[in-house]
């Protein structure tokens, strides 16, 4: 029987690709999908049935901003190993990057026949991979960025983990890899929140955070591009660099005074410095996948912007299109604060529609706080108007030249809310306002709102407290 006459063939690609979606959180999650009349026999996540095996071997806590904290970021490690000769004199070895991670993690195996499998927490290790498996040769993989916060009030936190967890479905579906209920992922990433946190962020610490990465990948040993029939969710935690603070940048120099690392730092102007990308090459583009958090987004972008930091570039605005509309940050949402003509202050943004954009949580929480509490003039600021649309780099010239631009700043999991002081654009510097200094003011109480919410000075249904688990 031709497919034609079992169901209607979609229009548009799109169309087909959301159908397949669907199809697929039916067969593997239809807890979460709408009755079709079929019944799957497939199992799907059950953090409920969590399996937990000590690490019997634990590893000591690195120091704050040691050189195993360093290392899990390579523009942290960048920023204090430099030059890289200097690399091993300094003992710079890759255990550096295991040492900094916490003593558990979690591990969910899928299959086609079957579903998902008993959930395990266990002491965090190497996996196992053929090196047949799909993730290693088309990219069928995902992943989430998110924090744990130790609070001023002693209390551990996450910041909107559902959203998190509803986005890694996305991600996952739109790559063919196995559906879930997102409050089943939420859980078990609780789960490990709550047997490690009080180790490696103990309340010695109010104000530190560890960075979470639930991932999930094809492991499958078969070549051939089709759906996976094997998977694999794990969930890592680990030390990491602060890259948020609005203070002046350290950058190395050999003429200045040395760390305590072994490397002397200069001092910059505040600000993230952003390399506008030419119109030969595109982060991301509509139709496409840029709205999901997935690696082929990732990788590809990487040589531009390791070349850019190496000519002083802190991340590359990545533009679209013969008019440069503004896209990304590097990884980041990136948002402006200017005047119209017309005399309205507004906070704009580029928009989700087209895929192009990735829904970012930090970006979801800037606008939900800036229309909360800024669609009227709150103390000393001025009421925002919110505009989402597409806007052209001719557009920033022409405010920055008019007088209009207030402040632009980037914002995501692991810059924060990061203000930009330059950005260069066809050969020459946009030098954008910082009206306190280090910082433009909207960026400064946006963050510190955040900040607040995260930390556990502002009461917020935003901070889901975790109860800690005390394994002595």
């Amino acid at each position: 029987m031709a497919p034609s006459a079992i169901s209607p063939i979609p229009e548009t690609t799109s169309e087909l690709v959301s159908a397949g979606i669907k199809h697929a959180i039916a067969k593997t999650a239809p807890s979460i999908a709408p009755y079709n009349g079929n019944v799957s026999k497939l199992q799907e996540l059950d953090a409920s049935k969590l399996m937990f095996t000590r690490n019997l071997n634990p590893k000591p806590v690195p120091e704050p901003n040691s050189p195993e904290v360093a290392a899990m970021n390579v523009y942290a490690a960048s920023l204090l190993f430099k030059p890289p000769q200097k690399y091993e004199s300094r003992d710079f070895r890759a255990d550096r990057f295991h040492s900094s991670c916490t003593d558990h993690m979690i591990t969910c195996s899928w299959n086609s026949t079957t579903g998902w499998q008993t959930p395990h927490l266990g002491p965090y290790g190497p996996l196992s991979l053929m090196p047949t498996a799909s993730v290693l040769h088309y990219a069928t993989e995902c992943f989430e960025g998110m924090k744990i916060y130790r609070g001023y009030d002693s209390r551990i936190r996450l910041f909107r983990p559902d959203r998190n967890c509803r986005r890694m479905l996305g991600s996952a579906t739109r790559i063919a890899l196995p559906g879930f209920d997102p409050e089943e992922l939420q859980q078990l990433i609780e789960d490990l929140v709550s047997v490690d946190s009080p180790k490696w962020l103990p309340r010695s610490r109010p104000g530190s955070f560890l960075y979470l990465r639930p991932t999930m990948i094809a492991s499958a040993a078969a070549l051939g591009v089709q759906k996976p029939k094997e998977a694999l969710l794990f969930i890592i935690a680990c030390c990491f660099p602060s890259l948020s603070g609005p203070t002046e940048a350290l950058i190395p120099s050999p003429t200045h005074v040395s760390n305590g690392c072994g490397v002397a730092l200069e001092k910059r102007k505040s600000g993230l410095k952003l390399l506008a990308s030419k119109d030969d090459m595109v982060r991301a583009w509509p139709g496409g996948f840029g709205n999901a958090k997935v690696g082929a987004n990732y990788g590809p972008s990487l040589i531009a912007q390791g070349e850019a930091r190496e000519l002083g570039f802190d991340q590359i605005l990545w533009l679209f299109g013969p008019q440069y509309e503004v896209t990304e940050a590097g990884a980041s949402n990136f948002f402006l604060i200017w005047r119209t003509r017309t005399g309205q202050l507004q906070l704009v943004t580029a928009p989700l529609g087209d895929k192009v954009i990735l829904d970012g949580v930090t970006r979801k929480s800037v606008l939900g706080l800036v229309e909360e509490r800024l669609s009227a003039t709150w103390e000393n600021l001025e009421e925002l108007e919110i505009v989402e649309r597409k806007y052209t780099m001719g557009e920033i010239e022409e405010a920055i030249e008019e007088g209009r631009l207030v402040e632009a700043f980037a914002a995501g999991t692991a810059f924060f809310i990061a203000p930009v002081s330059v950005i260069h654009f066809r050969g020459k510097d946009l030098d954008i306002p910082l009206s306190e200094g280090i910082t433009g003011k909207y960026a400064l109480v946006l963050k510190t709102w955040l900040t607040n919410i995260m930390y556990g000075k502002e009461q917020h249904e935003w901070g889901v407290v975790i109860e800690e688990l005390d394994l002595d």
